[in-house]
C-alpha cells in the first residue's frame, strides 16, 4: 500500500446546512457586549493535579487553546511555579502556585448540547485507587473527533462525588474489554509508568479469518501512523526498509497465539510488546488475517456476509471481534501482582459456539 492511501473508501455523512442566525430588529440593536480582557490566574495545584506534567496540566485548564500556544507562553517564561520559570515536563506537586499568563479562550458555542449521561459500567476490580472496567464495544473511552462523550465522562456524571477518575489507558471504540480508570493522581502516574515501561501483560482474543499456524508467531513489523485521503486516521505496517517513510516508523511487536481452529476461522491470543495505535489490528491485517468485523482494516464484504447472516446462517455478527480479555499490572499503592480476566461478551461468545458447531460457510 502506498502512503497516505487507505485500504477503503470511507463513507461521508452528508453535510447539513448551517441554520441562519435571525437579524437583530431595530429595538435590539446591533452593538455587541463588550468583551473581557483576560487576566493572569493564579491557581493553586490540589490533589486532583498533583504529581502532573505542567504541559498536561495547562492544556486542561485552557481547554480549545492550540497546543503550539500553550508551549510558546511555558518557553517564554510567562507560565511560573512559585514565582519560578518552569519548563513543560515539570511536576506540579500540591499546594504550588502556577501563575497562567492572560490567555484568551475561544468563545463557546451558544448552541443546546446533549447532556452527559450518567453511566456505570460493569466492574471486574475496584478500590480507593483504580478502577478496572470490562467495556463493550462501540463505546467510545473519551469524547473527541465527532464523538460528544465517552466511557470517562459517562462515568464522571454517574459518580459526582469522585474527586478524580481519569483513564489509564485506551482502547478502540470497536474493541471490548479490560479497561483501567484511576481514582488518584499516584495511581494515574504509577500505572502510566508501568504501560509506558512494557511492564504490564495485555493480552487480546481475536477471532481472524483463514487458519493462523499452530504455536506462537511473533509480529515485529514497524508501524506508521497517518492521514489518509479521505481525512480520517489510518496505521500503515512499513516492511521494508527502502520504504521513504521507514524512519518514521515506530517498531511495533505482537505475540500471536493459536487458541482454536474454527473452520474458516481462528481464534488467536494476541499479547502486544508495544501499544501502539491499532496495532493489533493491522499486524493481524498484514500477516493475511484480518480480524473478523473490522470495518477499517478488514475485509469489506466478508465482514457484511457475516453481519448479514450469510456466513454463519441464523446468526448475525456486526462488530469487531476483539477483546482485551487479561490484564497483568503491579498495584500501585500495595505492589500486589494483580491479574484481571473479562470473559467474551455474549455476541462474541455465541459466534465460537456456533463456530465449534461447523455451522460457516
Amino acid at each position: 500500500m502506498k502512503p497516505g492511501e487507505t485500504p477503503r473508501a470511507a463513507s461521508r455523512a452528508a453535510a447539513r446546512p448551517a441554520a441562519a442566525a435571525p437579524a437583530p430588529s431595530p429595538a435590539q440593536g446591533t452593538a455587541a457586549a463588550p468583551k473581557v480582557a483576560p487576566a493572569v490566574q493564579l491557581l493553586t495545584i490540589d490533589e486532583g493535579s498533583a504529581g502532573q506534567r505542567l504541559d498536561n496540566f495547562l492544556l486542561k485548564i485552557l481547554k480549545g487553546v492550540p497546543k503550539t500556544h500553550v508551549y510558546r507562553v511555558i518557553r517564554a517564561g510567562e507560565v511560573r511555579v512559585n514565582k519560578g520559570r518552569a519548563q513543560a515536563d515539570t511536576r506540579v506537586e500540591l499546594g504550588d502556585v502556577v501563575r497562567v499568563p492572560p490567555v484568551r479562550l475561544p468563545e463557546r458555542s451558544t448552541a443546546a448540547q446533549a447532556p452527559v449521561p450518567a453511566r456505570e459500567f460493569p466492574v471486574v476490580f475496584e478500590d480507593e485507587h483504580l478502577i478496572a472496567i470490562n467495556k463493550p464495544a462501540g463505546v467510545a473511552v473519551h469524547g473527541g473527533s465527532g464523538v460528544s462523550f465517552g466511557v470517562i465522562e459517562q462515568l464522571r456524571q454517574a459518580r459526582p462525588q469522585a474527586k478524580f477518575l481519569e483513564l489509564v489507558h485506551r482502547l478502540d471504540k470497536e474493541t471490548s474489554g479490560l479497561l483501567l480508570i484511576a481514582k488518584k493522581r499516584s495511581a494515574l502516574n504509577a500505572l502510566q509508568d508501568q504501560f509506558r515501561e512494557r511492564e504490564t501483560g495485555k493480552t487480546y482474543a481475536a477471532l481472524v479469518w483463514g487458519a493462523w499456524p499452530k504455536g506462537q508467531t511473533v509480529i515485529d513489523v514497524p508501524l506508521l501512523k497517518f492521514v489518509g485521503s479521505d481525512g480520517e486516521r489510518w496505521v500503515r505496517a512499513v516492511t521494508s526498509s527502502h520504504d521513504p517513510q521507514a524512519e518514521q516508523a515506530k517498531r511495533s511487536i505482537s505475540l500471536v497465539k493459536l487458541a482454536e481452529g474454527l473452520g474458516g476461522f481462528s481464534l488467536v491470543d494476541v499479547t502486544i510488546k508495544t501499544g501502539r495505535t491499532h496495532q493489533i489490528r493491522v499486524h493481524l491485517a498484514q500477516a493475511g488475517h484480518a480480524i473478523a468485523g473490522d470495518p477499517k482494516y478488514g475485509d469489506f464484504e466478508a465482514n457484511k456476509a457475516l453481519a448479514r447472516g450469510v456466513t454463519v446462517p441464523g446468526l448475525r455478527f456486526d462488530r469487531m471481534f476483539l477483546h482485551a480479555r487479561l490484564l497483568r499490572f503491579t498495584h500501585p499503592a500495595s505492589g500486589q501482582e494483580i491479574e484481571l480476566k473479562a470473559p467474551l461478551p455474549e455476541d462474541c461468545d455465541a459466534l465460537v459456539r456456533q463456530l465449534r458447531q461447523g455451522t460457516a460457510r
